[in-house]
């Protein structure tokens, strides 16, 4: 299922989500990835960081094949909580790759290790503090104001990370391809000289809207069948 986003973007999903009506949570923006160009899709496998290791080491034990580590790390800005041997070993463990609501270190190095991470930037020190662990440390983690779970499918591009419902993940990906052709076509049809504001009526709209003022761009689109804003 995930592997049909290579072909996609954050955008499409995010249209997508929005034109089925499924809850979208977005990462806080900022969130981008070590290696420019990296992408990442799987089902979220969430942990909180206490200021040790082995809280993911833990969480990999229940890994499948596929999954994106979802760290929780409050978006600290004092500490790094991935480095090198965690990426290495989330590899070892068939992860799909890691998404930080905070920071990481030994950038050479992930770089070389090219497993997908993203995070909020980059920072020498690691952890000096020891906190600790709440009981369901494995169950969920927030990413700014969401609070993801195993029931979640994580989605990473140069444009951000989305988090969506899992068992709703195959039908906001067909959405996404039918939009994604959609504006295909508008792009081609502007390049070939149709400008936008005629592929979509737009002297129309206008007289449709002073007629009754209610009368959205956005009902527009969808009486003629573009897409654009969703």
């Amino acid at each position: 299922m995930f592997t049909s986003f290579a072909e996609l973007s954050t955008p499409l999903v995010a249209d997508a989500c929005v034109r089925l009506g499924v809850p979208l949570r977005a990462a806080p923006p900022g969130i981008g990835a070590v290696v420019p160009g990296h992408r990442v899709a799987g089902r979220a496998l969430p942990a909180r960081h206490y200021g040790s290791v082995d809280i993911f080491l833990e969480a990999f034990t229940d890994a499948r094949p596929g999954d994106v580590l979802v760290i929780d790390n409050g978006g600290r800005q004092d500490e790094a909580c991935v480095g090198d041997l965690l990426a290495l070993e989330a590899h070892a463990a068939g992860l799909a790759g890691v998404v930080i609501w905070g920071l990481h270190r030994d950038t050479p190095e992930l770089v070389e290790i090219g497993l997908p991470v993203f995070s909020y930037g980059r920072l020498a020190p690691g952890p000096l503090r020891l906190a600790d662990r709440e009981p369901d440390a494995l169950a969920s983690a927030r990413f700014g104001p969401h609070r993801i779970t195993a029931e979640d499918a994580v989605f990473g591009d140069d444009d951000g990370v989305l988090f969506v419902p899992a068992d709703r993940t195959e039908a906001v990906l067909d959405t996404a391809r039918t939009i994604r052709e959609t504006e295909r076509e508008q792009a081609r049809r502007i390049r070939a000289g149709e400008p936008l504001r005629q592929q979509t009526a737009f002297d129309d709209y206008l007289a449709r809207r002073a007629a009754d003022p209610s009368y959205s761009f956005r009902q527009h689109l969808r009486r003629i069948g573009g897409a654009v804003e969703e």
